[in-house]
């Protein structure tokens, strides 16, 4: 019997099910080891845009979504609020699929009273990219990075090392990147306040924080594809960030005596 985590909320963003960069044995185990009485999908969980050029489904992504039905069967409330890459359900706001709601953007009330907008956040691309939202990197770009992702996690994996993403880390070396985040997060926490509310919770850019914008809490999900992140109520109406980095449990395979060389030599560099 595994320990769980009980919290008040979850919010997890961006798992893109149905692409081979989703780490979805990971959040299989990170919804293993935490249960909420609300679980809220903050957009893009399936990544409609991928199935559609080529059709990938394997057996861990049906096991993502028989759990978040099993928690919605066992009295959890499970929210899916759409993004770009699973759009299709924006189709059906008030619809429930096997006890899980739709809905387009909702606003939570936290455990202190403060009340804040949940929604994907990929409508406010066209405000911050004016018509150039992959010009800071490219979709090339961010897929070849995603695929030495792949690649550096498996073989960390072997080698007895936690996750590490390497494609998160590009992304914040790039100048125009950074600057790209700035501006989304400005924008969005510019949302919450015309809809006089403490606070926004979103997705879609891939970068996890708990931060205060001019007064706004600005709190983003992150995703399961680079960082493995999700944002946690606590009972009292406290967020916090929660990065699960490699799968409980789990054994690395075997490998010759260079990866203790390489952890030594790491262990000396540190």
């Amino acid at each position: 019997m595994t320990d769980t985590k009980r919290f008040r909320t979850l919010f997890i963003s961006d798992v893109h099910l149905g692409s081979k960069a989703a780490k979805a044995d990971f959040l299989l185990d990170f919804l293993r080891h935490h249960d909420a009485d609300t679980i809220v999908l903050v957009g893009d969980i399936v990544d409609g845009w991928r199935l559609k050029r080529s059709w990938f489904w394997p057996q861990d992504c049906n096991d993502v979504v028989q759990k978040l039905l099993r928690k919605a069967r066992k009295g959890t409330r499970v929210i899916y609020i759409p993004g770009n890459h699973d759009e299709f359900l924006r189709a059906f706001p008030g619809t429930h699929f096997g006890g899980i709601e739709v809905a387009e953007r909702i606003v939570h009330e936290a455990a202190d009273g403060r009340k804040y907008l949940v929604l994907h956040g990929d409508e406010f691309d066209v405000v911050v990219r004016n018509a150039r939202i992959l010009a800071y990197l490219g979709d090339w770009a961010y897929d070849t990075a995603i695929v030495i992702n792949i690649g550096l996690a498996a073989i960390r994996r072997r080698l007895g090392f936690p996750y590490w993403s390497f494609s998160a880390w590009a992304k914040l070396q790039v100048k125009h990147a950074v600057n790209f985040i700035g501006e989304f997060q400005r924008i969005v926490a510019e949302e919450a306040r015309r809809n006089h509310v403490d606070g926004v919770i979103c997705g879609h850019i891939h970068h996890a924080v708990i931060t205060e914008i001019d007064g706004i809490r600005y709190i983003n999900t992150g995703d399961w594809v680079e960082s493995c992140t999700a944002i946690a109520e606590h009972d009292d109406g406290t967020f916090e960030l929660i990065t699960w980095r490699e799968v409980v449990g789990q054994t690395p395979e075997k490998v010759p005596a260079m990866a203790t060389a390489i952890k030594a030599l790491n262990a000396q560099a540190a």
